[in-house]
């Protein structure tokens, strides 16, 4: 990725989950009094169920840019690097993925 673009989605990712990891930690504030059927009711409802989507896929995209940062300044140009680089967008897009199939799993439990 070309420098300034990268920086830019860096610090474009930064701002964007600043109000959404504030809104997950009042919703992680609320757990020690809370149950599965509490939370699975509260995931349910569209709102949370798209902040919540949004702040994983942004949180491991940004998490992406950051490691990658580290692997492109740490670790000398060629196969092993281009391996980590693709092993890490591999992992960005699996965790995302993983993460989407148990919320719409959660949002499909039927009230009990």
């Amino acid at each position: 990725m070309r420098g300034s673009r990268h920086f830019l989605s860096q610090r474009l990712t930064a701002l964007a989950l600043i109000p959404l990891v504030i809104w997950f930690c009042f919703f992680l504030a609320k757990l020690p009094g809370a149950n599965y059927a509490d939370i699975v009711a509260w995931l349910q409802l569209p709102r949370n169920a798209i902040l919540f989507a949004l702040t994983l896929m942004l949180g491991l995209y940004h998490g992406e840019l950051g490691v990658q940062v580290v692997i492109e300044d740490y670790i000398s140009p060629g196969r092993f690097q281009r391996f980590l680089l693709a092993s890490l967008k591999f992992l960005r897009v699996f965790l995302i993925m993983l993460g989407l199939f148990f919320l719409f799993r959660v949002m499909q439990v039927q009230p009990s």
